[in-house]
């Protein structure tokens, strides 16, 4: 299977003094997406969790809903001369009743591991209706466990330690417990392989969560939010402007810059409870079990 860190030697200035030294790079492979045999798109990604990505993609694409709309997820042969599996093919075999994605959907070209929207022909395309509204969920936190939640997140990162070069994503509970977390190259990806966990696992809509990013939140990030059902999206630098539209127009509350005690709350934000104390909820609040490529440990 694809690795997720690939070594390299490299040389190293410091203060002008070279040194050859041995470096590990977080790895970024193509992955191809079917949908019933039928090439749908590919994306640079970091291996690992694919069979999450692959799902993820296809909620935030309005495809999937539930965990019985998936009938099954295998890797195909890969594009070796011998035939050999490279472990970057994936195949999704919808449940009997599920409309195949409009052939509107299939790129032309690759998506890369920063712009997963690439080859939408306008951000009409893009809004598409979710199956269910985060405008009514009754999610409340206060600045405390918010202000908790990026450390719980870099804690859990397991291999951006050793290349620095992975984002993450993590979907944490109303009481600051760390559900799922994944890493990859691509912010989208990192955020599609979180939600299609929480499909396969059977949590969409995944009401009463917050999703948390290590990067800056755009609009697509907001959209699959929305897709997935999550109320709150929470990241560690800026929001665009269309995705502060975006989120205003869906009910979900953004919240950017979010460092140390920190924030700001671009909309909703009646759900950030600041009449509640934070010194309990910052320190007592459940600490984040490391999680594996799988979920927490």
């Amino acid at each position: 299977m694809g690795r997720v860190t690939v070594p390299r030697r490299v040389l190293r200035l410091r203060g002008g003094v070279p040194s050859h030294r041995p470096d590990t790079l977080a790895a970024e492979e193509p992955m191809e997406i079917r949908v019933g045999g039928r090439a749908l798109t590919v994306t640079m990604r970091t291996p690992g969790s694919d069979f999450d990505l692959a799902a993820g993609f296809l909620v935030s694409e309005g495809v999937l809903h539930a965990a019985d709309h998936l009938a099954g997820i295998r890797y195909c042969a890969g594009a070796t001369a011998d035939g050999g599996n490279t472990y970057n093919v994936v195949d999704v075999a919808l449940a009997a009743g599920v409309p195949t994605p409009d052939a509107s959907l299939e790129r032309n070209f690759y998506t890369t591991s920063s712009c997963g929207l690439c080859g939408k022909a306008s951000l009409d395309a893009v809004r598409t209706t979710a199956p269910w509204s985060v405008a009514g969920d009754g999610l409340r936190v206060t600045p405390g466990l918010l202000s908790a939640l990026p450390d719980r997140l870099r804690a859990a990162q397991r291999v951006f330690d050793s290349t620095g070069g992975l984002h993450a994503a993590g979907l944490f509970d109303a009481a600051g417990r760390l559900l799922c977390l994944r890493e990859d190259v691509g912010r989208h990806n990192a955020v599609d392989k979180v939600v299609g966990h929480a499909l396969r696992e059977g949590l969409l809509p995944a009401r009463g969560t917050v999703l948390m990013v290590s990067g800056r939140a755009s609009f697509e990030l907001v959209q699959k939010a929305v897709m997935a059902g999550i109320p709150m999206l929470a990241a560690v630098s800026a929001p665009s402007s269309l995705a502060v539209d975006l989120a205003e127009e869906s009910g979900l509350t953004l919240v950017g810059f979010l460092r140390g005690d920190s924030m700001n709350v671009y909309t909703r934000t009646d759900r950030i409870d600041t009449a509640r104390p934070d010194a309990q909820a910052g320190a007592q609040a459940p600490a984040a079990r490391r999680a594996g490529p799988d979920g927490p440990a």
